[in-house]
């Protein structure tokens, strides 16, 4: 059981990505948001176009909803649902948590292992796509 964070934190700063490995060695962003007075985690893209919905600012939300950022499709942070747009009838894939009586959230997904805070670059350093070396 890994410790990720806290409802508080996710509920104050609106979401919070993390990077997990599956048993693949593969790795997949994951977004913890708001569902009520609690959290639910999502893999962090859209089931239409795998567009993500956390690029590092955040998850755009509105009334209870994650919002796709390339077409629109909301989906409820709750269930996963979504029932309109590009992305109507899917619903997220989600990574198991389980939220303890002080508010800690912690990884219980036996198909993943945490990796770290951020998105799967965010610990790569500062990168450069020029083509010009020095």
């Amino acid at each position: 059981m890994q410790t990720l964070t806290t409802v508080e934190t996710v509920h104050e700063e609106g979401s919070w990505l993390f990077t997990v490995q599956d048993q693949f060695g593969e790795h997949e962003e994951v977004v913890l948001v708001p569902c009520d007075d609690d959290v639910e985690a999502w893999i962090n893209r859209c089931t239409h176009e795998a567009q993500r919905f956390d690029t590092g600012r955040g998850v755009p939300m509105r009334d209870g909803h994650l919002i796709c950022p390339r077409h629109g499709s909301l989906f409820d942070s709750c269930s996963g649902d979504c029932d309109n747009g590009e992305a109507a009838d899917t619903t997220l894939p989600g990574v198991d948590i389980t939220v303890h009586s002080d508010g800690t959230v912690f990884l219980t997904d036996d198909d993943v292992s945490f990796v770290h805070e951020g998105g799967i670059n965010d610990d790569d350093g500062p990168g450069s796509t020029s083509h010009i070396s020095l």
